[in-house]
């Protein structure tokens, strides 16, 4: 069974007191806590704001830039640990060449310019050398999320990430999807969204489309179920 998401806070308070200590004074009056979310009052952030904050954030917080949307990556269990163990691992054997890199941070233009930190972001090794916390997507061949049990998945994995995605022209996103037990495989970006999103039930054999080409047997997958 699903763990409940309805009431789990994007972070602690006492992360969030911490968080508002460190950041720049531009900034700081803006933040605010409500239902366990970190909000922005007095209107949105632009993304410089956002990158001195998301520099002088605690280690347990994760910052993303999403849309305009300030937005709290949750920290991760043991399981969505594990699965991007495995999915490294099939990555490495099938390209050798490839890298996944896990919570690289990327910077994802289009409507509004935004920052984000995909569970994976696979991309030919040394892609990322000499590049700062926010990296070009260019060299990216596909980026990976895996859901996590909490009330903003919906909006944020399955639908903003997806579309910043797509506008940033990386032409797979893998997303695994911790509430139905499947993967889903958005290829082909077109005009702010994926053309192609076939969805898979974990135990299928499925091959991500190019430029990846790399094969899941994904039976391994039912280890990781909640």
């Amino acid at each position: 069974m699903t763990p409940s998401t309805e009431e789990r806070p994007q972070m602690s308070v006492e992360d969030f007191e911490e968080l508002v200590r460190r950041a720049p004074e531009t900034v700081r009056n803006k933040l605010e806590f409500l239902g366990g979310r970190l909000c922005v009052k007095h209107g949105p952030l632009d993304v410089e704001d956002f990158e001195e904050l998301a520099e002088v954030a605690p280690e347990t917080v994760t910052l993303e830039f999403i849309d305009g949307r300030l937005g709290v990556k949750p920290v991760p269990d043991g399981d969505h640990g594990e699965i991007i163990m495995w999915l490294l691992r099939q990555c490495m054997q099938q390209r050798a060449e490839l890298g996944l890199y896990p919570e690289q941070g990327l910077v994802i233009a289009g409507y509004r310019a935004g920052r984000a930190k995909p569970d994976g972001a696979l991309a030919p090794l040394g892609s990322f050398a000499g590049q700062g916390e926010w990296a070009d997507p260019g060299g990216v061949l596909m980026v990976v999320e895996v859901t996590s049990y909490d009330r903003d998945t919906d909006r944020r994995d399955r639908h903003e990430k997806r579309h910043g995605y797509a506008r940033a022209g990386i032409p797979v996103y893998l997303l695994v999807d911790r509430d139905s037990d499947t993967l889903t495989v958005f290829g082909d970006p077109h005009d702010g969204d994926y053309r192609q999103s076939p969805t898979y039930a974990y135990g299928a054999t499925l091959t991500l489309p190019a430029p990846v080409a790399i094969t899941l047997n994904t039976e391994k997958l039912k280890d990781y179920t909640a």
